[in-house]
């Protein structure tokens, strides 16, 4: 008897481990021909979504959410019949893993009034971010500026306070304030999006991307770390927009009015180093004026960003990039989102840019930025759909911004031929380095707020009577700057950044900024570029071009997608499991003592105190 027990349970077991072999195969059939349909759906997302971005009219509007209500209908159903499957007992790690990013549906989990509502709102948003025009401050009768170029021009290169204030006001009051009501619905349905994909929030849905649940604490602790260098970077520029404006215009303690920062966000302030760089007989490096002479191109300057990504073995840009891509603002007075931003369209080699491109520096390094996604696209292409992204969101960031730190060098720069009789001593690398510290130092406490002020909204942590200064309170808090004029609750000034109104999150570029210090120094060694005890082989003068090996390591991380975790990927690049701060910190580390030392003789006021500049009552 105890026999025939005991080969009954055997057989059982036998019959059970079949069918579960068998279910596995089933699912991983399925699961293919799944991504390949996806695949399709979302190029006809894209194309719709390319469209409407590129000309912005009802008709478009119309036709990109018809599609997009399509995708997420069938995304729906595609999820219904995965939980049909036993997935998480697969003994396939990488079966599991499709399935568990496959069910979870974001916004697609809304019914389809909510949906439909949904992305009503996000054009709401976007249309009127994109629309924005303000009239001339010096010509009240000429009312046609938009945001890009024309008021971002005067923002950076202004340096009459009321004009910037003017401008400053104009632009918040409309991208802004304007769209208060649809964002309230909007934070609405992301709550309720949220929750039906089994979050609390969607704060808890967005940082899901980054398989960490300790990743706002490491975040914070990283900041933590970097916080002393930021508060004598700003400390330094308010006493140097001190001596440009005078006491009425900045104070001793006071946090920095951010109209004067160059940037309408005050995220980036390197558009007013010629004001407050140290040394001002040494040449800051620019080579705008250079880049014109030789005849610059917006062409050109990306060909040079994919001669870059060539010279390091990595894949040159198809043709299909050219001929689809648009990389200067047209001219037959359409409306279009000029944000630049890289597209992939989910089928071979079809990868696109979207920039109002102008003969710049910054916009140089900003084509070596989009084209680093581009890159990113097309060394997963081979993978199936769902893991056709990044590693995690900042991964898809830091790729660009580790070739626009090495493009940015002086040493790079001399050997296009763009920097010319350039010095490098002692007083040249503390002001080069400062001016990188504008950009990168700069913007990681704005990075932060941008998703912090959002987290807050979403988990309800905010009452919606106190979300203006709610906002402004973060931005005090952690970057030390306030608006130039009183903001109140009548006013609404978070959807006044793009990537607010658009509903991207943001800690990607926190990410970014602090893993792409850390792929750079990898890359630098690999490339025998970086030497600690070499001072010919700084750090901050690395130039990765033509390094096969540097090229290599970049392959190993980008081929993978998302189809690992992103402590894996990291580790196919150097090595490392986790974030740290320790890269950035020892780039800028000749700059920290310099600065440390110099506020000290100056007897600069570090931290400031609290702002008056928006009133909740």
């Amino acid at each position: 008897m105890k026999i025939f027990i005991i080969t009954f349970l055997l057989s059982l077991a036998l019959q059970f481990a079949l069918a579960s072999v068998k279910e596995e195969i089933t699912a991983t059939e399925y699961i293919e021909n799944l991504n390949k349909e996806i695949a399709r759906r979302n190029y006809l997302e894209r194309e719709s979504s390319w469209a409407y971005a590129s000309n912005i009219n009802d008709e478009n509007e119309r036709q990109k959410n018809e599609v997009a209500a399509d995708v997420a209908k069938f995304m729906k159903e595609a999820a219904t019949d995965l939980q049909k499957f036993n997935w998480q007992t697969f003994k396939s790690e990488n079966l599991r893993r499709q399935f568990k990013k496959l069910t979870k549906l974001e916004y697609a989990a809304l019914s389809e009034a909510d949906y439909a509502e949904y992305l009503s709102v996000m054009s709401t948003m976007e249309s009127n971010f994109a629309r924005v025009r303000v009239c001339d401050y010096k010509n009240a009768t000429k009312c046609d500026l938009s945001l890009d170029p024309e008021i971002q021009d005067i923002i950076s290169t202004s340096r009459d306070p009321e004009e910037l204030k003017y401008y400053w006001r104009e632009f918040y009051d409309k991208a802004g304030t304007a769209v208060r009501e649809p964002y309230e619905k909007y934070v609405e349905l992301n709550t309720k999006a949220a929750k039906l994909n089994n979050f609390t929030s969607g704060a808890e849905l967005w940082l899901d991307e980054y398989e960490d649940d300790t990743i706002e604490q490491q975040l914070e602790e990283i900041f933590d770390e970097l916080r002393p260098l930021y508060q004598q970077v700003h400390g330094y520029v308010r006493h140097r927009l001190r001596q440009f404006y005078g006491n009425d215009v900045v104070s001793e303690k006071g946090p920095i009015p951010m109209h004067l920062l160059g940037n309408m966000w005050a995220q980036q302030w390197s558009s007013i180093a010629d004001i407050i760089s140290p040394f001002p007989d040494k040449p800051l490096i620019d080579v705008t004026d250079e880049m014109v002479a030789q005849g610059y191109t917006p062409l050109k300057m990306f060909q040079m960003g994919d001669d870059f990504f060539q010279s390091l073995n990595l894949t040159k840009v198809p043709q299909d990039f050219w001929d689809k891509s648009i990389l200067v603002k047209p001219d037959d007075g359409r409306d279009l989102i000029c944000h630049a931003s890289a597209w992939d369209f989910y089928l071979v080699d079809d990868v696109r840019i979207k920039q109002c491109t102008r003969v710049t520096m910054n916009q140089l390094f900003t084509a070596h930025h989009e084209l680093g996604h581009i890159q990113y696209y097309l060394q997963y292409q081979h993978l199936p759909f769902v893991y056709r992204t990044g590693a995690n969101p900042g991964f898809h960031e830091a790729v660009g911004d580790v070739l626009s730190l090495s493009v940015s060098t002086p040493k790079h720069l001399e050997s296009i031929g763009l920097l010319k009789n350039y010095e490098r001593d002692e007083e040249a690398l503390i002001k080069q380095l400062f001016l990188t510290a504008l950009d990168k130092i700069v913007f990681l406490p704005f990075a932060f707020t941008m998703d912090k002020y959002r987290w807050a909204l979403f988990r309800g942590e905010v009452d919606k009577k106190d979300w203006n200064c709610a906002f402004w309170k973060l931005r005090e808090e952690y970057s030390g700057i306030e608006p130039p004029v009183v903001r109140t609750e009548n006013d609404f000034d978070a959807p006044a950044k793009y990537h607010v109104s658009a509903d991207v999150e943001y800690l990607r570029y926190l990410v970014s900024f602090i893993i792409q210090f850390q792929f750079y120094k990898s890359a630098c060694i690999k490339a025998g570029q970086y030497d600690p005890t070499n001072p010919e082989l700084a750090l901050d003068n690395c130039d990765i071009y033509g390094s096969f090996e540097a090229g290599q390591a970049f392959k190993n991380v980008l081929s993978l997608g998302a189809s690992k975790p992103w402590p894996d990927a990291l580790e196919a690049f150097n090595g490392e499991r986790t974030m740290s701060g320790k890269a950035i910190a020892e780039y800028f580390e000749p700059l920290r003592i310099w600065l440390e030392e110099e506020n000290q003789k100056n007897n600069v006021h570090i931290g400031w105190t609290t702002s008056d500049k928006c009133d909740s009552s």
